[in-house]
């Protein structure tokens, strides 16, 4: 692992005693066409289970130009780009953070969620909530990103719409009744 910080939330996870973290990195091109062509999915390499039945994709944002490293992970993995395309339970919540995440919505749109700000008591909370969450098979997908709103420094995009103000400035703006000031952790 070439960051400090996703060893530290990796060693985090596991160490839960009912959580499993897993890794997985974006292919080079040659790679991402071979797994195309053979219809191979992007896999943990771990556990070698497809990214797809894993319960969070947490995506680390490092820098601007990891960006399109997100659409090529989804697309191998057979997530839908866009988290209003996602609705069914049968599809994992993608999670943005990292230093880039701190300015989201360049982004926002590919995420469910997105941890702002320090992330190792933060993914815990967020584990908890997502395993709650599938305790209650009845519950939404929308109650998920709701009971994650209530955690301090995750911010759901999807509560939020983008409006310009006279300067020509994008803000954000919230537009669902759990969106408030988000605060980074």
């Amino acid at each position: 692992m070439s960051h400090l910080g996703l060893q530290i939330l990796y060693h985090i996870l596991n160490n839960l005693g009912w959580s499993l973290a897993d890794r997985a990195y974006c292919p080079d091109t040659d790679m991402e066409a071979l797994m195309k062509k053979k219809g191979i999915p992007a896999w943990g390499l771990e556990s070698r289970k497809p990214l797809s039945e894993f319960d969070i994709i947490a995506i680390t944002l490092p820098y601007e130009l990891c960006y399109v490293n997100i659409l090529t992970l989804l697309d191998l993995a057979g997530i839908p780009f866009f988290s209003t395309e996602r609705n069914s339970r049968d599809i994992p919540l993608i999670l943005g953070g990292g230093s880039c995440a701190l300015n989201p919505e360049p982004v926002a749109d590919f995420f469910d969620a997105i941890l702002l700000g320090d992330g190792e008591e933060a993914i815990v909370q967020i584990a908890e909530c997502v395993r709650e969450w599938k305790r209650h098979k009845h519950a939404s997908r929308k109650e998920l990103l709701e009971a994650l709103a209530r955690l301090e420094g995750v911010y759901i995009p999807s509560f939020y719409r983008i409006a310009h103000g006279a300067s020509g400035f994008a803000v954000s703006e919230p537009a669902h009744p759990r969106a408030g000031k988000v605060r980074r952790r």
